[in-house]
Order: structure tokens, then sequence, then C-alpha cells
């Protein structure tokens, strides 16, 4: 009997020591990192702008497939047959589905199947001057959308004299005029979500676009 108890009693001891040896390898554990986060750039579809070159396939149809096409200023192309069709502003798919229609309104083509690709990207280009840090002209990747927020930080920011509320942007038009817009940028840089001026930095830019910072009205 005495020795039936004393052996349980070093079981038990036993299983208390692994438990708190369990316990004490789980709190000196590490705690799993957080997984990374992804950069909140969305990686878009690319849109078409002037200058670009473009090769347009047509299945079944040699003759009217053709390579290094220039988007023209005005945002179109020359094809056999159909002539000039808008592509700039299109993604590859949506050109695709213009120059099918063309063929088939035009009663060329029953039922083409095109496919577009860019040969040659145009130069896409911002010119950032004004109260910046580091004025000039920024690249913009082919495949992001950028806004004037990107833009604005790529160049440093404001200074400490710019008028960040009433940022302008000159966007070239297809007809040779200009379009200016107003923005307010820096209340979002500086944390004032309003859902005005978030929709502000949040304005997509173009190639070709100007941006202009004023100095602060004092």
């Amino acid at each position: 009997m005495f020795l039936r108890s004393r052996v349980f009693s070093c079981l038990l001891m036993a299983l208390v020591a692994l438990n708190a040896a369990a316990m004490g390898q789980a709190a000196s554990a590490p705690e799993t990192a957080p997984a990374p986060r992804l950069d909140d750039k969305k990686v878009i579809p690319y849109r078409i702008t002037r200058g670009d070159r473009l090769a347009v396939s047509i299945f079944g149809e040699p003759d009217l497939t053709a390579g290094n096409k220039r988007v023209e200023g005005n945002g179109t192309i020359n094809l056999t047959l159909v002539g000039y069709v808008r592509v700039y502003g299109l993604t590859l798919a949506e050109a695709a589905d213009a120059i099918e229609a063309a063929y088939r309104d035009g009663r060329i083509l029953r039922n083409p199947e095109v496919t577009v690709m860019v040969e040659e990207y145009s130069p896409r280009v911002v010119t950032v001057s004004g109260k910046v840090k580091f004025p000039g002209r920024v690249d913009l990747p082919p495949e992001q959308q950028w806004t004037i927020k990107d833009v604005i930080t790529k160049v440093g920011g404001f200074d400490d004299t710019a008028r960040g509320t009433a940022v302008r942007l000159i966007r070239k038009q297809p007809d040779g005029s200009s379009k200016v817009y107003t923005l307010d940028v820096q209340s979002t840089l500086l944390g004032k979500d309003r859902a005005s001026t978030s929709t502000d930095a949040s304005f997509p830019v173009e190639p070709d676009d100007t941006i202009y910072v004023p100095e602060k009205i004092i």
C-alpha cells in the first residue's frame, strides 16, 4: 500500500513538472509577427495615352494586322480601311473592342477578333513647379494610377510657404485648350480627412499634366 502511494506521488510530481515546462516554453515563445502590409497602391489596367505605339492584330486577317501605330495628339490611331479610331484613355481590352466595332460597323469584317498590345510606351511625365521642396519632372509608372497626392509626396512635399489648399493642375485637352483644376491637397496630407479634401488629394494625374503650388497669402 505504501509502495503504491509512493509511485502515485512520483507520477503526480512528474506530471506537474512536465506541465510547468510546457507552460514555460509557451510563455517564452516569440509572438507571431503580423503579416507585412501590401503596398496599397493598386495595379490597374494600363490606359493608352498620346504618343504610345501600338500593335493591332486581327485574327485571320494578316493584311489588316499592323504594328507601330502611333496614338496621335487627338487620341486616335489610323487603321487600314476604317481610318481613325479613338483609343486614348482606353485599356487595351477596351481599345480592341473599339477597333472591332469599327470594322464591324463599317461592314468590313463580320466577327473581328482584335488584340492590342503596347510596343512602346510614351514618356509619362508630369511637371511640378512652385512651392515644393524638389520641383521638376516626375515619371509616372505605366500600370499604376498615381494621384496628385502621390506626385506631391514624390517631390518632397510642400515647403513652408506653400498654399497647399489651392494647388493648380493644368491639363491639356484634345482640342489644344487647357483646363485648370484647383485642388486642396494639404488638408489630407495633414490628416484632415474631410470628404471633399480626400477627393481632391485622390485626383488622378495624367501624362503631360502641369502642377503648380502657389505661395501662401500672408
